[in-house]
Order: C-alpha cells, then sequence, then structure tokens
C-alpha cells in the first residue's frame, strides 16, 4: 500500500465518499452538530438585515426628518449586532469544539488499528509517514469542520439570502451588482484548480520531511560513525527545499487570487454607483436603497472569495482523510479469529510442514518440522538469514505462515486468540527496546497487575536488583529515549525482569546474551537456567558455549534444518555444526 501520493481525483468538486465516512465520526455528537447547522442558518439570515434596516433608516426615517423612529431603528441595529455577534461566538466554538473532539477520535481509532497491523506492514512503511498520518494529517482535519463544510455551507446560505433581499429591492440594479460574477466565478476556479494542486504537493513534502527526520535522528549514530553528516545534510537542504517551493507556490496563488478578486469587488461596486447615481438623479433610486447595496455587494462577494479558500481548506482535509482512511481500511492484520482462551498451558511446540516468505515465494523457511516437548530446551543456530529469527516470529505470530501448521499443546496457534498466545510466550531479543520512562514502568509496560515486590523478586534472580537499586530513584529512574542512560547489559538485564514477572509457559531467546560482555552473561546465564526450568524454551545463540546443556540443537542452513540432535550428537557427525563449533573455538583461542 502506497501512503506517499493520495490525490483527491481530478475533477470532483467533493470526495463525497470521503465525508460519508467522516460524517460516521460525527454521529456520537449529532445534537452539536445539528445545533451547529442551526447557528449556520441563523447566521445567513442575520447577515443581510443590518444593510436591510439601514436603507430603511435612510429612506423612511432619516429622509422625512423621523428622529423617534431613526432611534428604535439603531437600537434595533444594536440588538441585531449583539445577536449576530453571540451566535458567531457560538458558531465558531462548536465548529472548532466538533473538529476537536473528532479528530480525538479519529486519532485513537488509528492509533489502536496500528496496534494491530503485521511488522511486515512496519517494515515497509517509514515510520516518519505513519506519524505524519497520525498527528499533521488529523490535524488538518480539524479546519474541515471548523473553516471548512460549515463555513461553506454557511457562505452559500448568505450568498443566496443576500441575493433574495437584493431582488426582492430593486431587481434592476442587483443585475448590475452581478455584472462582475462571471468574472470572479472563473478566477475562482482557476486559484481552486491551482491552489488544490499545490495543497497536495504541500502534504507530500511535509510527509516526506517527517520520514526524513525521523529516519536520520534515529539513526545519527550511523550517519556520524560513517562520516556522512555532509552527504545526508545536502540530502535534507533538497527535500527541505522541495517543502519550501511547495508552500511558496501556494502562497503565489493566494497573492494573485486576493488582489483580483478585490479589482473585481471594486468594477461591481463602482458600476452600482455609477447606475444608482443615475437612478438618485432621476428620483427612480432612493439614497439608502444605492447606500445598502452597496453594503449588500461588500457582503456578497467575501464570502465568494472565502469559499475558494475554504473549499481549498476542504480539500486539503479531504486529501488527508483519503490517506487516514486508506491506513484505517487497510486489512495488512493478524486475522485475530481464534477464541480458545486457556488460563494456562503445558507448552508443548509442533511445528509441521512450514514454509514462509516475506516477500511472494522468495522463501525464509522450507518445509520446517521439529517438535518442542514441555520443559524442553530446543536451539537453533546457523548463519544469518538461515531463518531462526523468522521461526520464533511464527510461533508468537507476528508474521503469518505461508504453508503448514504450528500447533501449541495439540491446537492450532490461529485458533488461540492473539493476546492469549502472546501472553503466554516471553520472548527476549538482542535488540532491547525500551521507553522513555521508568525503569519499572519497561519492565511491566504499565500492568496494574504486577506489583513493586515481584518486580523486584524477577530482578533479583536476574542479577538485576543491585545495579537497578544503584540508579536514582531506583525502580523510578527514567531510562530515557531508547534505554540511552543505561549500558547494552543492563538494558538486557531490565528485558530478562521484563520476560520474568509475565511468567510465560514458553521462553524465547533470540541471541539475547550477544550484546552483553562476558562478565554480564556469566551473571545471567545462572539465571537463564532457573527462568527455563519447567518451561518449554526457544533459544537463538551464536555462542554456542550458552546452548551446550539444550535438550536438542536444530541447525539451519538457508531456511532448510540440515542437522539436528544434540551438543555431543552433532559433534560426533561432524558435519556443519561441528565445524561451526571449531572455528569458535579457534576464534576464542586467538581472542
Amino acid at each position: 500500500m502506497s501512503l506517499d501520493k493520495e490525490n483527491v481525483k481530478s475533477g470532483e468538486i467533493i470526495d463525497t465518499e470521503v465525508l460519508r465516512k467522516l460524517y460516521r465520526f460525527v454521529q456520537p455528537y449529532k445534537g452539536q452538530f445539528y445545533f451547529l447547522i442551526f447557528l449556520t442558518i441563523a447566521l445567513a439570515i442575520l447577515a443581510p438585515t443590518r444593510p436591510y434596516f439601514i436603507q430603511v433608516a435612510i429612506d423612511d426615517y432619516v429622509a422625512v426628518g423621523d428622529g423617534p423612529g431613526l432611534v428604535k431603528i439603531i437600537y434595533l441595529l444594536i440588538f441585531l449586532l449583539v445577536l449576530q455577534a453571540i451566535v458567531q461566538f457560538a458558531h465558531t466554538y462548536i465548529s472548532g469544539w466538533i473538529g476537536q473532539v473528532i479528530i480525538k477520535d479519529i486519532r485513537i481509532k488509528l492509533y489502536k488499528h496500528l496496534l494491530k497491523m503485521r511488522l511486515k506492514f512496519f517494515d515497509n512503511t517509514p515510520i516518519g509517514r505513519l506519524v505524519t498520518r497520525n498527528i499533521s494529517d488529523i490535524e488538518t482535519l480539524a479546519d474541515v469542520f471548523s473553516e471548512g463544510l460549515a463555513a461553506i455551507i454557511g457562505d452559500l446560505l448568505q450568498l443566496v439570502t443576500i441575493l433574495g433581499v437584493m431582488f426582492y429591492i430593486d431587481w434592476k440594479l442587483t443585475l448590475v451588482s452581478l455584472c462582475t460574477l462571471p468574472l470572479l466565478i472563473i478566477s475562482t476556479y482557476i486559484f481552486k484548480e491551482k491552489i488544490k494542486v499545490a495543497f497536495n504537493d504541500v502534504r507530500n513534502a511535509v510527509s516526506n520531511l517527517n520520514s526524513f527526520l525521523q529516519e536520520h535522528i534515529t539513526g545519527m549514530n550511523i550517519v556520524q560513525i560513517f562520516n556522512r553528516e555532509k552527504r545526508e545534510y545536502d540530502k535534507f537542504k533538497d527535500i527541505n527545499t522541495d517543502h519550501k517551493k511547495a508552500h511558496i507556490k501556494s502562497v503565489l496563488y493566494y497573492s494573485i487570487y486576493f488582489p483580483v478578486a478585490e479589482i473585481i469587488q471594486a468594477i461591481g461596486i463602482g458600476l452600482v454607483v455609477w447606475y444608482g447615481a443615475t437612478g438618485v438623479f432621476d428620483t427612480d433610486i432612493q439614497v439608502g436603497v444605492l447606500i445598502s447595496f452597496i453594503m449588500y455587494l461588500q457582503l456578497f462577494f467575501r464570502p465568494i472569495r472565502m469559499i475558494a479558500d475554504r473549499y481549498n481548506t476542504l480539500q486539503l482535509g479531504v486529501v488527508s482523510s483519503s490517506r487516514i482512511f486508506k491506513l484505517l481500511e487497510s486489512k495488512d492484520q493478524i486475522p485475530n479469529e481464534g477464541n480458545f482462551k486457556p488460563e494456562r498451558i503445558k507448552g508443548n511446540i509442533n511445528v509441521k510442514d512450514v514454509w514462509f516468505a516475506y516477500n511472494d515465494e522468495e522463501w525464509v523457511l522450507k518445509n520446517i518440522n521439529f517438535k518442542v516437548k514441555h520443559g524442553e530446551t530446543v536451539a537453533l543456530v546457523g548463519a544469518t538469514g538461515a531463518g531462526k529469527s523468522s521461526i520464533i516470529n511464527l510461533i508468537s505470530r507476528f508474521y503469518e505462515i505461508n504453508k503448514g501448521i504450528i500447533k501449541v499443546d495439540g491446537t492450532d496457534i490461529r485458533e488461540f486468540e492473539l493476546g492469549t498466545l502472546r501472553k503466554h510466550i516471553g520472548v527476549v531479543l538482542q535488540d532491547v527496546f525500551l521507553f522513555s520512562d521508568t525503569i519499572y514502568y519497561n519492565i511491566t509496560l504499565g500492568n496494574p497487575d504486577i506489583s513493586r515486590e515481584q518486580v523486584m523478586e524477577a530482578a533479583e534472580l536476574v542479577g538485576a536488583k543491585r545495579f537497578i537499586e544503584r540508579l536514582p530513584g531506583g525502580l523510578d529512574y527514567n531510562v530515557m529515549e531508547r534505554g540511552a542512560t543505561l549500558s547494552v547489559g543492563q538494558r538486557q538485564l531490565i528485558s530478562f525482569v521484563r520476560a520474568m514477572v509475565y511468567n510465560p509457559e514458553i521462553i524465547i531467546l533470540d541471541e539475547a546474551t550477544s550484546s552483553v560482555d562476558t562478565e554480564t552473561e556469566e551473571l545471567i546465564q545462572g539465571a537463564i537456567e532457573k527462568m527455563m526450568k519447567g518451561r518449554t524454551s526457544i533459544v537463538i545463540a551464536h555462542r554456542l558455549s550458552t546452548i551446550q546443556k539444550a535438550h536438542k540443537i536444530i541447525v539451519l542452513h538457508q531456511g532448510e534444518i540440515k542437522e539436528e540432535g544434540s551438543h555431543e550428537a552433532l559433534l560426533e557427525l561432524g558435519g556443519y555444526y561441528a565445524q561451526l563449533h571449531q572455528m569458535q573455538l579457534k576464534s576464542m583461542a586467538i581472542g
């Protein structure tokens, strides 16, 4: 799915399908929405009343010297002005309020949707682009309600009301007033088409900018290690230049359109003054009518100018909505149709005839078969890319099997409720991710059922208690983004504690000790043995010394099982495992 180039269909005035989808989010706030429509209609009616009563004041009271009547009209005008101000305040506030509560709901729904996406989706989609969807694009939707749809409807109603009053007062003068309207409509249409393209370019530029910044700030150490600062700086300048050009293009169209619209309006007013003054001299037109028509024209042209601007605000919101709904409607999720929710499991695993590919039929795993009994430890070894991590990802259903079946306690993992399956599997990864929060949060992940006492008990078992207690605040110590204030070994120890406190029946260690030093590895090796006791364990390790006690070692090569057996049996076999073991012994001797 492409998330970077979604444009509104050419020729469409408004994408009604997108608006229909947006309206679903309005449903919980129907009362406020209908009240907003009422206020919109009220404003459309109130707007042309003041010029009308000014005309009445001049022609019926000022012209004949009726002072008391004039005072009444002035009081009425003040009342209408105050009423319009109150209605305008309520309209602005409620439209803004509706916009904010709706984008809150959409943002929550989108984030919930992202939480269920396959890992493959995140492999193929830049994180910065997803951040743009969840923040910038959704923020744009607020303008659809505050400056877009409701405002356009209000402007159209106001135009209809003004035209009706103008024709009622003097149809000839009205026709003269509308002489320049075709020019304004043509210029507005040209502006609308140009600015729509410019806004699309702006949104794409913002998305590209966010993606680049997120990716390169996260990988800043790589940029600096390989001395790529100048190259990445130049790339950023190019992306930023595209962003600037897109914005300047939209500014250019605005700077042309509004002066042109002002000139057209001035010509229209000039024609009204010329024709109206002639009528006043001939006593065919009253002075109040001429003055009111000048005011009506200003009221009439303003909504037309604003409609163009608001239409493009609406278009920008529709473009953002299209991107968001495309993401919301994506089916790239792990199906969670199982309803098997056992409280506890034994942990027997049966992997049968499993084939798997990340892309089409570029097979990463080919006809994988093995079993792990309750309480056994199975180790997976092999070169990088052999398929070790793919197997454990399939067991936890982070990816879906292409062919074959995986069973836990005799039940297909697809029959498990997804959350229940993962609750029974504890995974410790080589690359430990820690959130910018306390150690306590990073261990419990906000689970209120896990007490501090349980955390410290698990930390003591793993050997992390001492270093946690030395930190300022202990469990309340903030590890900062990605655990930047902790060493690699400390981060790994925290990941062990995190796996322990959830007390899973199946433990998966994905090269969990490969990033720690020898001293730290020795410290946690005993804790690993305790953690594995009575549990089904699958271990991926480059250091073969850490898996010699495994009940079974499975040797993978290019996605296939080449050998399997105990450490001693595989050494006697003299095959791939024996060669790998011999190479590691030599490297240790050299080291």
